[in-house]
């Protein structure tokens, strides 16, 4: 197959593309390189396979670029991802996640495109779950733009799909993690305590570190878009990618303080709006539906993501000395 991949310099995006590599497809990445990194692709760059274009998902002109590179799939990935951020700018986050996700949809459907994959956010399109881990027959209750966003987005996923007959499964991820996450964010808390603790900074938890996650390794997530690449495969239908397991973020602390090798000793700070307290997803249909299951337990990539995390400060302390001599 001929893949193109939205936001594939993300740490996501970058993971998946290689997974499409290593499947032995074609892959075309797109991404305005506004968050993304062109070193996350190192690895694909080398491959004949590959192409990149530094592209934007709201542009005038994607449809004539679907047209051009005329993929089979596409990978939605690109977004807007920082809660806080859609708080603080609600319209902001609603032209990337739904203005954007519209403008792939339709390119794709003018381009003939016979399946488009969405990035869902499992995380926070439930709002407060009365029950946990909760499935996909739940109603999605958004309790912040960026939730709302992506619940609209699924909404046009079923229109394209009712309407023009496009093929759609949407992915609502759980909170991902892993190798090429972002520590400079908000959004990716393992990699913001995992680089602190090796830099010797101090840590923060925002609230009293009992609100609690479901953490995904992000080379289950590229498996989880992998098998949902036929076109019949739940076409239709949203999947929850998760573990169904909760870890509160004071016990995430303690475990990334355990590989580095540091005291846990967090410093605490007000709770942030907008934030939920609980969640986990029930991924029992993943697995009826393409055979998905999480693979990788916490503490394995917990550990792959400080390794991870370890040698890229190694390399720039490497290159910071070599400058200096």
């Amino acid at each position: 197959m001929r893949i193109l991949v939205t936001g594939a310099a993300g740490f996501i995006g970058s993971t998946v593309v290689d997974r499409m590599l290593a499947d032995g497809h074609q892959v075309v990445g797109l991404d305005d390189l506004s968050s993304g990194r062109l070193e996350n692709l190192a690895q694909a760059a080398s491959d004949a396979r590959f192409s990149f274009e530094r592209g934007d998902i709201t542009a005038s002109d994607l449809a004539d670029f679907v047209a051009r590179v005329r993929p089979d799939v596409i990978a939605h990935l690109a977004a807007q991802i920082d809660v806080r951020i859609s708080v603080a700018d609600p319209l902001h986050d609603a032209r990337l996640n739904v203005l954007g996700t519209i403008n792939v949809l339709e390119a794709a459907r003018l381009a003939g495109v016979s399946k488009v994959i969405h990035t869902s956010s499992g995380g926070s399109i439930y709002g407060t779950p009365t029950v946990l881990p909760v499935g996909e027959s739940a109603a999605p209750a958004p309790e912040s733009p960026y939730a709302a966003g992506k619940a609209a987005g699924e909404l046009y996923l079923n229109v394209y799909r009712a309407t023009y007959g496009l093929g759609t499964t949407a992915l609502a991820l759980g909170n991902v993690y892993g190798p090429r996450q972002d520590p400079h964010g908000e959004a990716g808390v393992v990699a913001i305590f995992g680089t602190a603790m090796l830099e010797g900074r101090p840590t923060k938890i925002f609230g009293d570190g009992s609100t609690s996650r479901d953490y995904v390794y992000v080379g289950d997530v590229a498996d989880a878009f992998a098998r949902c690449l036929p076109a019949e495969a739940a076409n239709g239908r949203r999947l929850n990618i998760g573990t169904s397991v909760e870890t509160t973020v004071r016990d995430l602390h303690r475990r990334v303080a355990r590989l580095v090798g540091v005291p846990d000793e967090p410093q605490f700070a007000p709770a942030r709006p907008g934030e939920l307290q609980h969640i986990s997803l029930n991924v029992d249909l993943a697995g009826r539906e393409v055979g998905w299951r999480p693979q990788v337990g916490l503490d394995t990539g917990l550990g792959n993501t400080v390794d991870w995390i370890r040698g890229r400060l190694t390399a720039a302390t490497a290159t910071a000395d070599a400058g200096g001599a």
